[in-house]
């Protein structure tokens, strides 16, 4: 199946007198009707279901579509996307180690990676994506255990150089960890590309109508683990809260994300719940639809930014005239997302006062929606980091970060245009 049909129907197959649409399992555990099934799910002997907080046939439905829309072996939903990030990392580091990241990400990852992963014992260093394989391959250690990064950074809209940066990561035995949020893998598929494990804030695109939040890891299963045994322990030596399961033995290609799931999520809990999984199912059927509808709307914006005078600054990669815009084509040819950042002549003051003056684009904390949405990191999401840690982040202070939706592209152009007037 090509992509646009996966989006409908990858991950279920309904038989004689079952739903057309995905059973929502609302349900925390599962029955046996002996003592030893049981026991052999508890020491993975056997796959199946006993307690949602480990898995749910909802989940798995929904995590097997999005898997198969990425190329991927496995995946697992978690719930939200900073859980799926601080899984997909934790999952192969410990205290004591140490991973490189882009510094171009979304705030709350980069406070995570920053701040809280720190307090574990585990350090982060950080990139510019930008720069050359040899200037980011010193930040690498012996103990350094993956690299991130995001396709397209949030709220900077950079266009990560995704073979670039699975070269660096390989020449040093460790994974490339991609978030891919932004483009979906209906604009960019980075597992093509040489990405071993993708993440997802499945609240955004993926779902699309602001019903649920998300969470979403898929492991390439290309990342030979069982090669760097001594690198990553967690993975080949044996596991004593399952009687000494060695991973990688176990469960081959699989090892990553089983390891993710059985140990994880069984002991963090941070399970998407079955009903959010089915509402994110709806979002994935028309993921196709509504993607191309975004970038062209985003791309009419950006025009229009680009040609007003009153505006300081427009990036959006669909322009030819961006930065990004040859990593772009080359990554996402079919356009990247429906994000834009600009930045107003005037500062802040008149930035607050622009999005005050907005009358069908809406001031929210999301984006990536059905809908047009706005904010200022520097003010909103970014609020917790100074002028020049966001400057560090690739983030400029007078930076608005401009989710377009897929209205009417007139409407969104004459509200924008009416705001930006009414601050003169």
């Amino acid at each position: 199946m090509k992509n646009d049909t996966k989006c409908v129907r990858a991950g279920y197959e309904p038989g004689n007198g079952e739903p057309r649409q995905i059973p929502i399992i609302q349900s925390t555990t599962f029955r046996y009707t002996t003592s030893e099934e049981m026991g052999q799910l508890f020491d993975l002997e056997k796959a199946g279901y006993f307690y949602t907080r480990l898995q749910n046939p909802t989940n798995d439905t929904v995590a097997a579509r999005i898997t198969a829309l990425e190329g991927g072996i496995a995946g697992m939903l978690t719930s939200s996307g900073q859980a799926a990030n601080f899984f997909a990392v934790f999952n192969i580091c410990s205290a004591g180690d140490h991973f490189v990241s882009a510094a171009s990400i979304y705030g709350g990852t980069f406070n995570l990676f920053a701040v809280t992963m720190k307090k574990m014992g585990i350090e982060c260093t950080f990139v510019d994506q930008d720069a050359s394989e040899e200037e980011i391959s010193k930040a690498f250690r012996p103990n350094t255990k993956c690299l991130f990064g995001e396709t397209v950074s949030n709220p900077g809209v950079k266009v990560l150089d995704i073979e670039k940066m699975a070269k660096i990561a390989h020449a040093h035995g460790v994974p490339l960890i991609i978030d891919n949020t932004f483009p979906t893998p209906v604009n960019c598929r980075p597992i093509e590309w040489g990405c071993d494990i993708v993440t997802h804030s499945t609240t955004k695109y993926m779902d699309g109508h602001g019903m649920q939040v998300g969470g979403c890891i898929v492991d390439s299963g290309n990342f030979d683990f069982a090669a760097y045994g001594d690198k990553f322990p967690g993975l080949n030596t044996p596991d004593d809260s399952y009687h000494g399961i060695v991973y990688t033995e176990k469960f081959g290609k699989a090892a990553y994300i089983t390891k993710a799931t059985a140990q994880l999520m069984r002991d963090f809990g941070a399970i998407q719940s079955p009903q959010n999984a089915f509402y994110l199912s709806i979002g994935l059927e028309t993921l196709h639809l509504r993607m191309p509808k975004h970038c062209a709307n985003a791309r009419k914006m950006a025009e229009y930014l680009s040609s007003n005078s009153e505006v300081e600054w427009v990036s959006y990669p669909g322009l030819e005239s961006d930065k990004y815009h040859k990593l772009a084509e080359k990554y996402c040819p079919n356009g990247t997302c429906g994000v834009i950042c600009f930045g107003l002549k005037g500062g802040r003051e008149r930035t607050m006062k622009f999005m005050d003056s907005l009358k069908l684009v809406r001031i929210y904390t999301h984006v990536a929606d059905s809908q047009s949405c706005m904010l200022h990191p520097a003010s909103h999401t970014h609020r917790q980091l100074t002028d020049e840690q966001l400057r560090d982040a690739g983030i400029d202070p007078s930076l608005i970060r401009f989710s377009v939706g897929i209205e009417d592209i007139d409407d969104i152009l004459g509200d924008v245009d009416q705001a930006i007037k009414a601050t003169k």
